[in-house]
């Protein structure tokens, strides 16, 4: 199928919510997952492809990606095909990033616009069915477009519910019976906000109808009122880090005329100096302010006045509280002491609730190395500050009977095979996250992976070039390879196996080989020498790591270092002089996914079980005849 870009605009306009505070509870409803993006039309026919946005714009030439993918798709017997959606960045099955979307929006340069496209592509999630094979579906009841979509879903196998993990960028939302499972859903992952449909509704162009309703995932924070904007009638915000007063957005919407009026007149009569655009008063008028999300610069997304709070005093409002306040998690997740600092990362404490964010917002690329694998982990109890810590791979009698399991040689051990868990890890303090080279139960590897351990970050260079000359011989041999931080002091190789394959005798010696290559070539900087007094500031080749019973840091695990390091997965074209393990950490690594992708993204994809049965031959062959 070859589609192009359409120009021009669809002047159709998408039916649209209306919001309530709360979601009609009704067999007569179903419920989804709002996600936060480009309200767009997509529109296909034999020869081309419009996206068009609610406001008529036309979108699809910024986002090629979309048009890139419906061209590998076989929609003949579909066309024309126009879906209702939402074109997002996807963070999650549950939540998307709308600044990554906004800012891809923006670009002009055909080449950054290309790059994206392929490095940290959009998708479009589709939630209605309008047109398909050119009949008119509008006027059909929501659960009979919802069957139609489930089913070209099934046909053009789209994933449901939406995935960021997925190749497919164009997914289907899903649809739920139980609107309390749909808002726990959004809560433990993050989102917006759900959609409710009344069942028997009809697609309406153009109109905000109450047969939709969003209902948005809100959070709250206690903050004092600084000043009055003369002109827009806006109210400052702020609350106080430490003795300062630090702003954190304004609002208007939320109250009523009443009270805004009374609110106007109070800061008037007790200002306390005014210019030509405010009336500024001093730290005394206390409100709940609801919100959906802070940006960047620390200022409110959506505020809304919730509540006065007669009874509270400024000096309760608190930079400590708002950092908190922005983190809601469901019943089921029981957190304790969110403020606990567990980093200081240049004099900034990185609390407990911002960890489990971090959890939270990588979870989807850092659960795909966890899953079904024997998990040890790292548990620091006072934070990284402190000394004292303790593995554990045994589930112990205070673990959620969610947990999965496995027995291994006498350990229960736990699988983190969802975020629930892996929040509930994060909540015990579980700082790093190792796993063994295969799966539970099986006895092959199904990846190497090289540990390149200088003997201090000072020596980092020394693994960067084991890692430049271990790409080299990998290219050679067309085996494909990745590469990480360790989060620590070093780098790791990670070569993706088939699983039960090779076994670990036969990986050895793929290992042995590579380890004498490079000692031989570089004696006066590599080493496989276990004694430490012995390795003479030459890196430490670990490939002795790589063994049945040995583990590796994941993918994306944090360390328990002083400056938070993360194992990160980087793209070989990072490897060289200007790579500072420092870059990456808890609170860089997620905008860094956004930015670039996920440089593992392929991982599970690579087939190298023929490439490397080949070297395991000449390599068995040589050393027969040796």
């Amino acid at each position: 199928m070859s589609i192009t870009y359409c120009g021009g605009t669809n002047k159709m306009k998408p039916m649209l919510p209306t919001y309530y505070p709360e979601a009609p509870k009704s067999t007569d409803w179903r419920y989804e997952v709002k996600y936060d993006g480009f309200r767009a039309i997509l529109t296909i026919d034999a020869h081309t492809v419009k996206i068009t946005s609610r406001n008529g714009k036309e979108l699809s030439s910024l986002f090629p990606e979309i048009s890139t993918f419906i061209n590998d798709l076989d929609l003949k017997s579909f066309l024309p095909l126009q879906l209702d959606g939402e074109l997002v960045w996807l963070t999650n099955e549950a939540k998307a990033d709308f600044f990554e979307v906004q800012w891809r929006g923006r670009l002009r340069k055909q080449s950054l616009i290309s790059e994206k496209a392929n490095f940290t592509p959009c998708r479009f999630i589709v939630f209605d069915l309008l047109r398909i094979n050119g009949n008119d579906l509008t006027t059909n009841s929501m659960s009979e477009r919802r069957k139609m979509i489930k089913n070209l879903g099934e046909i053009l196998e789209l994933p449901m519910p939406p995935n960021p993990n997925d190749k497919a960028l164009i997914q289907l939302i899903e649809s739920y019976v139980d609107l309390d499972k749909a808002i726990n859903k959004v809560i433990l992952l993050d989102g917006e906000g759900i959609v409710a449909k009344e069942i028997q509704s009809t697609w309406q162009e153009g109109k905000r109808s109450t047969s939709w309703i969003k209902v948005k995932n809100w959070r709250a924070v206690s903050c004092f009122i600084t000043a009055l904007n003369k002109e827009n009638g806006y109210v400052s915000l702020a609350v106080y880090k430490g003795n300062e007063i630090t702003k954190i957005g304004s609002v208007k919407n939320g109250l009523s005329a009443h009270d805004k009026s009374i609110l106007h007149e109070l800061i008037k009569q007790n200002a306390s100096e005014e210019d030509e655009q405010f009336f500024y008063i001093h730290p005394s008028i206390c409100i709940e302010v609801q919100f959906l999300h802070v940006y960047e610069e620390n200022e409110l997304r959506e505020p809304q006045f919730s509540q006065w709070l007669l009874q509270t005093s400024p000096n309760e409002c608190t930079w400590e509280k708002f950092v908190i306040s922005q983190f809601t998690f469901p019943d089921s997740i029981q957190i304790s002491s969110r403020d606990k600092p567990l980093w200081i990362i240049d004099d900034k404490q990185v609390i407990k609730v911002e960890y489990l964010q971090y959890l939270r917002e990588v979870s989807a690329f850092f659960l795909p190395f966890l899953k079904d694998k024997l998990l040890t982990t790292i548990r620091y109890p006072h934070g990284s500050m402190d000394n004292e810590k303790f593995f554990q791979k045994n589930k112990p009698d205070y673990a959620p009977a969610s947990i999965k399991t496995f027995w291994d040689e006498g350990i229960e051990y736990m699988l983190c095979n969802d975020i629930e868990t892996l929040l509930w890890f994060g909540n015990q303090l579980a700082l790093e996250f190792h796993t063994p080279f295969q799966k539970a139960g099986k006895v092959k590897p199904d990846e190497i992976v090289l540990d390149l351990d200088p003997p201090s970050i000072e020596f980092f260079s020394l693994a960067i070039k084991a890692a430049l000359e271990i790409k080299k011989v990998m290219d050679s041999l067309n085996i494909q390879a990745f590469v990480k931080t360790s989060g620590n002091k070093g780098l790791q190789i990670h070569i993706p196996l088939p699983e039960d394959i090779f076994s670990y005798q036969e990986t050895r010696m793929f290992t042995d080989f590579l380890g004498h290559y490079l000692i031989s070539s570089y004696p006066d900087d590599f080493t496989m020498e276990r004694l430490k007094k012995n390795r003479q500031n030459r890196l430490y080749l670990d490939f002795v790591q790589h063994s049945e019973g040995k583990t590796i840091i994941v993918p994306y695990s944090p360390r328990g270092n002083p400056f938070a390091g993360v194992a990160t997965p980087l793209y070989w074209e990072e490897v060289g002089e200007r790579l500072q393990l420092k870059d990456f950490t808890i609170e860089t690594v997620p905008n860094r996914i956004k930015r670039l992708g996920c440089a593992f993204k392929d991982y599970r994809h690579v087939n190298n079980g023929p490439t490397f049965l080949e070297v395991l031959s000449f390599l068995k062959q040589k050393k027969t005849n040796s």
